[in-house]
């Protein structure tokens, strides 16, 4: 028994250590992440409610604006990152990304139509994919190489702790204010302008030493050829992945279908992100120590069996395990997609590398969207989810050689 508690002791003065040997840049990055997830969760969460039952749009319609969304901020991630690597100066770009972001919050509880949503979404995404990029590459910049899955984790769960405190925040208000969702979107501004302030006073470049180290022409075809074969195997998992993993607008819908209170909605969110937080770290520090190629295979398998159950399963038990198993999955995958890409790029072109990796990923879950918000409004929530099973079954599968060729190279 002396034993077990003396490993024990060990294991949590381990992480405590892995804790504090992470930079204070990263930790900084986490908390703008954190709190600027507070306020865009505190919108997405009643977004889609608000879309189909105010504004009387269909499910295809919300599937098109978060697809639009998601994918503009993609394709803005493309010439963020190669701009970073461009200029060698990453905060630049995360911040302006971060204010763009905050500045556009209080369209939301102005907006009378689904063209100012459109657009409301169109420029918040805008922001996010002009920091998106260059946040990554400057943690990869940061983080020591033994450290680099845990410092994507550790980011990923503060982010995604933001992303359940703004949905439970939101459940409060809406008690609070009978329902009235516009006062929860005015409330979502302070933490967004709080990540902005953290950033600007909070967070610095890693210094650039010797002009060999910078990029004239990232986008340039002798650039791009020197991104491996291995990282186009990931940027192609990772698209066939985005294909499975629609908009978690529809776990929303799908809430609301199986009778859950509109008060309440935000709760499938809450659920989620509780489960998202405190899976990323854990995972990330694994992925320092075990093969990441079987732990992201592991993470898509949880997408698989989260379909299934929010299919197949009836009632609020089918919901709660297929949206913890969601949260599971994310948890497992998108720190460790993130890191596979740090893993293979060049130092130098970090920011595009993440920049082409965020623009396939987007334009697939813009399809991803698309398909799905056509699949309920023709066949229903249970084919749409059953089909994204599918996808995921097959890209465990495509995973296999890929995860191969990773744990040879390291090697």
């Amino acid at each position: 028994m002396s034993l077990a508690a003396d490993e024990s002791a060990h294991d949590v003065a381990e992480k405590r250590s892995v804790l504090r040997r992470i930079p204070r840049g990263i930790w900084a990055l986490g908390f703008v992440s954190m709190l600027m997830d507070t306020s865009s969760e505190m919108i997405h969460a009643l977004l889609p409610v608000y879309l189909v039952t105010v504004l009387g749009t269909s499910a295809l319609t919300v599937g098109l604006i978060e697809g639009i969304a998601e994918s503009t901020a993609a394709i803005t991630k493309v010439f963020s990152g190669v701009l970073s690597d461009w200029l060698g100066r990453r905060k630049l770009l995360v911040a302006i990304g971060y204010g763009l972001a905050a500045f556009t919050k209080p369209v939301f509880p102005l907006a009378s139509t689904v063209g100012w949503v459109i657009a409301a979404r169109f420029v918040d995404r805008i922001g996010k994919g002009i920091r998106g990029a260059p946040r990554d590459a400057l943690i990869a910049d940061l983080a020591p190489i033994e450290l680099r899955g845990a410092s994507f984790g550790l980011r990923q769960s503060l982010d995604t702790v933001g992303a359940f405190i703004g949905p439970a925040l939101a459940i409060g208000l809406m008690w609070l204010t009978a329902d009235n969702i516009p006062w929860v979107f005015w409330a979502a501004l302070p933490p967004a302008f709080a990540a902005l302030a953290l950033v600007l006073f909070g967070v610095h470049d890693k210094p650039v030493h010797g002009r060999e180290e910078r990029v004239h022409a990232p986008l340039s075809r002798v650039e791009l050829a020197r991104l491996p074969p291995l990282y186009w195997g990931v940027v192609s998992i990772a698209a066939v992945f985005a294909l499975a993993r629609f908009s978690e607008a529809f776990l929303v819908l799908r809430a609301q279908e199986l009778g859950l209170t509109l008060a309440l909605i935000p709760l499938v969110l809450v659920v989620l992100n509780v489960v998202y937080a405190f899976s990323s770290y854990p995972v990330g520090v694994l992925a320092d120590r075990f093969d990441r190629g079987t732990l992201l295979a592991l993470g898509v398998a949880a997408l698989v069996v989260s379909d299934l159950a929010l299919a197949l399963v009836g009632g609020m038990g089918g919901l709660a395990l297929g949206v913890v198993l969601w949260g599971l999955h994310m948890g497992m995958t998108q720190g460790l997609l993130a890191t596979l890409v740090a893993d293979v790029a060049p130092a130098n072109l970090r920011g595009a590398a993440f920049g082409v990796f965020n623009l396939v990923s987007g334009l697939a879950l813009l399809l991803a969207s698309i398909v799905a918000g056509a699949l309920w409004d023709a066949f229903g929530s249970r084919v749409t989810f059953l089909v994204g099973a599918g996808i995921a079954a097959i890209t465990v599968l495509a995973l296999m050689p890929v995860a191969h060729r990773v744990r040879r190279r390291k090697a």
